[in-house]
């Protein structure tokens, strides 16, 4: 088949979550099709990243994305409309001209639109578009359902209210026209089943690894050591960091004094006053292979308090061996059983005391790492991921073979 492949990242490199999960469904699917990229980017792409997606499919263009800011004129202006105001504000003339000047280049035979959700849209380039069936990859709607939920004031939760209403509209207005979707765990697939009962196909593509890159000596774990693997510019990785350093670390410290935690990624922009910091605490800041660090740690933490999607920094750990603490919203999406291989916890109480568990106990480090890394290979190498994903967009091009509209 030919496919058309909408992209709200520029998928190399694959260096954070959404890059590595476009990055490897497009390398997935390209073994089997002929895929075209268009995709929104947030920098000028370099000639060396350029190559390295150009090898596995074409790269149509490349469009400017503006971030949403609901501060400004524009994003005040869309509590009026019905439709969400990250999916108003940051709509691209640009991008709806390239969609329209490569449908008509081109008989494709499927466009998948990646992602819907807070931000980041790339189905209103497809809405009302005729003759060429075309799913929805990614839906996530989870994140905004939890927000609503975790709201304490009148205010908060007239405005989330008022912005899970926009949402829900909006997808089902998408769906209607969608011949499909796919959703990253099976927490998404029921949310998206109450939002539009009945909607089908609907398959859970979760997150996953290119285990090759994961064997190999990275170096040993150094005693006390912690990691957190996700940049603060993500809301949620800095609520998990806020509520980890000033009520979870200083019950750690209580009985290791000497336990220091790395935070990796970006930190551009990110109000760091919020965070408890002290020299123990060390921001390293973006890291181009995060492999050796999260190695050499000790344990792995996931407080995250929010969030949605399946956790790659959690699979990333396990692949390497580094044991892991996480939240229940941490682990969320993934097929992991507390004490098996990994270790949940919810209150901070419970949370440090997982944690010191595993800086004490060298049987249980053991033990979690040898069943993470079992789990990991057998349910999320990226090859068995694509041969899913393959069989569901064989499934929609068939169906909509069969009704005619190819």
């Amino acid at each position: 088949m030919r496919i058309l492949f909408l992209s709200g990242w520029f998928p190399y490199p694959p260096d954070n979550g959404a890059r590595m999960r476009i990055y490897n469904l497009v390398r997935q699917l390209a073994r089997e099709h002929d895929v075209s990229l268009l995709s929104f980017v947030r920098e000028p792409v370099c000639d060396s990243d350029r190559r390295a997606v150009d090898s596995l499919c074409q790269v149509l263009g490349t469009v400017p994305y503006h971030e949403f800011e609901p501060g400004d004129a524009r994003g005040l202006l869309g509590l009026f409309s019905p439709v969400p105001r990250s999916v108003s504000q940051t709509f691209s003339p640009q991008m709806e001209a390239r969609v329209q000047d490569a449908v008509r280049a081109s008989a494709f035979d499927l466009i998948v639109a990646s992602e819907i959700g807070p931000g980041m849209c790339t189905c209103p380039y497809l809405l009302g578009l005729k003759g060429i069936p075309w799913v929805v990859e990614d839906i996530e709607l989870r994140m905004i359902w939890n927000k609503l939920q975790a709201q304490k004031t009148w205010t908060g939760l007239a405005r989330h209210t008022l912005t899970w209403w926009k949402q829900r509209q909006y997808t089902a207005r998408v769906l209607r026209q969608a011949c499909g979707c796919t959703v990253a765990s099976e927490q998404e697939r029921e949310m998206v089943q109450r939002v539009v009962p009945g909607f089908s196909p609907l398959a859970v593509i979760p997150n996953g690894l290119d285990l090759g890159l994961y064997i190999g000596d990275w170096g040993a774990a150094v005693p006390n050591t912690l990691v957190f693997p996700g940049a603060l510019t993500y809301e949620a990785n800095l609520d998990a960091m806020a509520f980890f350093l000033s009520d979870v670390l200083p019950l750690i410290r209580s009985q290791h004094p000497g336990v220091t935690l790395r935070i990796t990624g970006r930190t551009d922009g990110v109000p760091l006053h919020r965070l408890a910091l002290n020299e123990q605490v060390t921001l390293t800041g973006y890291l181009e292979d995060i492999r050796p660090v999260l190695a050499q740690s000790q344990v792995c933490i996931v407080p995250l308090l929010t969030g949605g999607g399946t956790r790659l920094k959690i699979l990333e750990a396990m692949a390497l061996g580094t044991p892991v603490v996480s939240t229940s919203r941490g682990a969320e999406g993934l097929d992991v059983t507390s004490g098996e291989e990994l270790l949940i916890a919810d209150e901070p109480a419970e949370f440090a005391a997982a944690v010191l568990g595993l800086l004490d106990d060298r049987a249980l480090r053991d033990r979690l790492t040898a069943n993470g890394r079992r789990l990991v290979h057998a349910r999320y190498g990226w090859d068995q991921i694509g041969e899913k994903l393959g069989r569901f967009v064989n499934q929609v091009a068939q169906e909509r073979k069969h009704r005619g509209v190819l």
